[in-house]
């Protein structure tokens, strides 16, 4: 009888430690909120919704600002990274989950999330030094000569801007969107594949049906490739221009994003409106992140259980 009191004594314990733990992962990110929300609220009360929806930046003279372009720019470079990444995302997860074998998988998918280990300041450096020349030298001028008939593809090559952040962050969300599809694709049972290899099926149409299959888990790694380019800061501020317009001339161009702006304009901030401005695009960004993980979050969640539930049985 002492025996299990003492076991039950530590089964309470453990279960305060770790509910505790748990707990404080709610408590950080309520006080991060409620900081970011202190801090912008000068800027919240002077331009109130306005502030989403201007197009004017100007901390020294008319002292407005407005972060309509830095949102459209974040969602942009964002948007250009995934139609660039994803396709090349989830041809490496179906590599490595159906047609690769197993030990051969194991040492490329270690190499491929080492990727994600790299700091974004050496991504960084990489695309001023390497990515950005190359580009301005060999592929934009061939680039501006096919679709140069668009304003997309027009204007003066610098070589960084617009299309050069989203190349970046593409290359930067790829461990991210591979590893997450592989890990789905994976999780789909063994008996779909033998179900529709017996109808005669080939290996592509195979591939297909694991791709229909896993379709919800694939969102969710999608969303949380597009969490970390939303959130990005020092590989997109060293090669998108950082430049303040409402639209840019074309992709060639210079823009801002969410993240540049904080990071190239908080210590300039001389006065409390102008802090409490740049306060609120933190808030704005931290917000619109915190939300696309938890919704990519709850949809792997819900891809993998009855997969996994499957498998089991």
């Amino acid at each position: 009888m002492k025996d299990f009191r003492e076991k039950l004594r530590g089964d309470y314990l453990l279960f305060l430690l770790t509910g505790a733990s748990a707990s404080s992962v709610f408590i950080i990110i309520g006080l991060i909120v409620y900081k970011l929300i202190e801090g912008s609220w000068l800027s919240i009360q002077r331009f109130g919704i306005g502030f989403l929806i201007g197009t004017e930046w100007d901390p020294a003279i008319s002292q407005n600002f407005g972060a309509l372009p830095l949102i459209s720019g974040t969602l942009v470079t964002s948007g250009i990274a995934l139609l660039i990444g994803v396709p090349i995302s989830l041809g490496v997860g179906l590599v490595l989950s159906e047609y690769m074998p197993r030990q051969l998988s194991f040492a490329t998918s270690f190499v491929i999330e080492l990727l994600a280990a790299i700091p974004s300041v050496i991504y960084g450096l990489w695309g001023i030094f390497t990515l950005a020349p190359f580009l301005r030298d060999n592929v934009y001028p061939y680039l501006q000569a096919l679709l140069g008939f668009t304003p997309l593809f027009s204007g003066p090559i610098y070589g960084g801007g617009v299309l050069t952040a989203g190349i970046i962050l593409a290359i930067m969300i790829i461990p991210t969107i591979s590893s997450i599809s592989r890990d789905v694709f994976s999780a789909v049972p063994n008996s779909q594949r033998e179900a529709v290899i017996s109808l005669g099926a080939t290996r592509w149409e195979t591939v297909k049906i694991v791709m229909s299959y896993a379709r919800s888990g694939v969102i969710g790694a999608v969303l949380l490739g597009l969490g970390r380019a939303v959130g990005e800061t020092m590989a997109v501020t060293m090669v998108i221009g950082n430049r303040f317009q409402v639209f840019p001339s074309s992709l060639f161009d210079a823009w801002y994003t969410l993240a540049a702006i904080i990071a190239n304009e908080f210590t300039e901030a001389t006065y409390d409106l102008y802090l409490s401005a740049l306060i609120e695009v933190g808030l704005v960004l931290f917000l619109f992140t915190l939300m696309i993980n938890i919704l990519a979050r709850i949809i792997i969640l819900r891809a993998l259980g009855p997969m996994r539930g499957i498998a089991r049985e």
